[in-house]
């Protein structure tokens, strides 16, 4: 462990709000909280602009190790996760080679990734049509919780669950304790005719409608009711569902959603025909689709917000020809999340410091993890951001392996300036240093099963 550090900030996210704060920390954890007062011999001490905050984390990321590495790779998206103020990681079961979808898989993942973590990481595995008997021996090898597709998922080795493969794993994740995550999107006949143009974004747009969200949602929320099994929606893109979020709360059902970035501060009207890089499922929607989003975080409707980091090679996404019909669907955005939630908060009115809630500890908490809190006991994982810093996002300086993402060229706020993870800085002006040294989190962290609404403890 790195000796004894002691952090001086004007301004830190504090349990209880912004403020001054001399944070010190010894052995990976905070030792002490003090308000600001002399500044210690040898402490670090922040600028004026400067805040202090815990680290984020993100619970929705693509890292397609192994198999599909020369889409990302866990050595490329830990780094640009540290570079943006994230100290851990959960990956998808989708789009490695093999799926995680086995024990053997689970193995075969955690194999692959030692050694080259910058930042920590956990593993979600997922649930297909037939492997309800791979659920316990993966959870008792470490997975974290089971995603599942009510639609294609773009990769014909994770086929899509029906009703009938979800009543049959619910019990069966209940009992384990543990969340089922959902794709919520359950095809149906479109309403008239797409537009002929393979490049327009508004056949795109009206090829996964609303409503495909709207009755995947409802679908979750009453097997949550009937099974008792802890549920989340993934990438909640449709306003349409949230009146269901709603009224599952007040019913007391342990079902829980995230949204993302991009449908936060990216809406269709401003999305170029053959723009590829915005393609994404489910897909970015109207300006007032987004309006409401924010106004189901801010009521606490939605309960987390993520990135979904879902990169592939620039191939893929068939920037030549700007067909969003056979383009890859997924943004890449693992290092900005951060800065472009803020820039769009910080327009609404929403504070900083639950910006960071929704990020850091609202997220660690769906996997049965106390992270996100500057406080005394806590892990040093933390983070020095400039938040009134605006820039343009150059991807020249993104650290993803492929540098395509549709926040190219756009102003956002807030610059990271440090991260430390267990008290060791693992990025300094903004680029990462040293080897890594994240570690895979494993184990029943989850404390769950029915009742309450909320994340475990």
């Amino acid at each position: 462990m790195p000796p004894e550090l002691t952090l001086c900030a004007r301004w830190a996210v504090l349990p209880d709000g912004l403020g001054p704060a001399n944070v010190t920390v010894r052995d990976g954890h905070i030792a002490a909280v003090t308000p600001a007062g002399p500044v210690p011999a040898g402490a670090v001490v922040l600028e004026d602009d400067e805040v202090l905050l815990p680290a984020l984390t993100d619970t929705h990321v693509h890292l397609n190790e192994p198999g599909r590495t020369e889409w990302e790779g866990v050595r490329t998206g830990t780094r640009a996760a540290a570079a943006g103020g994230v100290t851990l990681l959960v990956d998808m079961p989708l789009n490695s080679d093999p799926v995680t979808t086995s024990l053997a898989a689970l193995r075969t993942k955690i194999e692959a990734v030692q050694g080259q973590l910058h930042v920590d990481l956990g593993l979600w595995g997922g649930v297909v049509p037939g492997n309800a008997a791979e659920l316990g021996p993966m959870v008792a090898e470490g997975a974290l919780g089971f995603k599942a597709f009510l639609c294609h998922s773009g990769i014909d080795d994770f086929p899509a669950s029906t009703e009938a493969d979800l009543r049959a794993a619910m019990p069966i994740l209940r009992d384990l304790g543990v969340p089922l995550l959902v794709h919520a999107e359950l095809e149906a006949e479109l309403r008239g005719p797409l537009p002929d143009d393979h490049r327009s974004y508004v056949r795109y747009l009206h090829s996964r409608p609303k409503e495909w969200e709207d009755r995947a949602v409802a679908l979750v929320a009453r097997l949550v009711e009937e099974t008792g099994c802890r549920a989340h929606i993934v990438h909640l893109s449709s306003a349409g569902a949230l009146n269901t979020l709603r009224e599952a709360k007040k019913a007391g059902l342990p079902l829980t959603a995230e949204t993302c970035p991009h449908y936060l501060g990216l809406a269709s009207d401003e999305v170029p025909d053959g723009a590829t890089a915005f393609k994404c499922a489910p897909p970015i929607r109207e300006r007032e689709n987004q309006h409401r989003l924010w106004e189901a975080l801010m009521d606490g409707t939605l309960d987390v917000v993520v990135t979904d980091h879902s990169p592939c090679t620039p191939e893929l996404k068939r920037f030549d020809t700007g067909d969003f019909e056979s383009a890859w669907g997924g943004i890449a955005s693992l290092q900005l999340g951060l800065r472009a939630v803020w820039t769009e908060a910080r327009r609404r009115g929403m504070p900083l410091e639950e910006v960071v809630r929704l990020m850091s500890a609202a997220p660690a908490a769906l996997i049965g993890l106390e992270r996100g809190a500057i406080a005394v006991g806590a892990r040093a994982d933390l983070v020095v951001l400039r938040p009134e810093v605006e820039r343009a996002v150059d991807p020249a300086e993104l650290l993803h392996r492929h540098p395509t993402t549709p926040w190219a060229g756009r102003v956002l706020a807030g610059e990271v300036r440090t991260t430390w993870m267990r008290g060791e800085r693992i990025v300094e002006d903004g680029r990462p240093v040293g080897d890594p040294i994240g570690t895979l989190v494993r184990g029943r962290q989850w404390r769950g099963g029915a009742g309450g609404g909320t994340f475990g403890a």
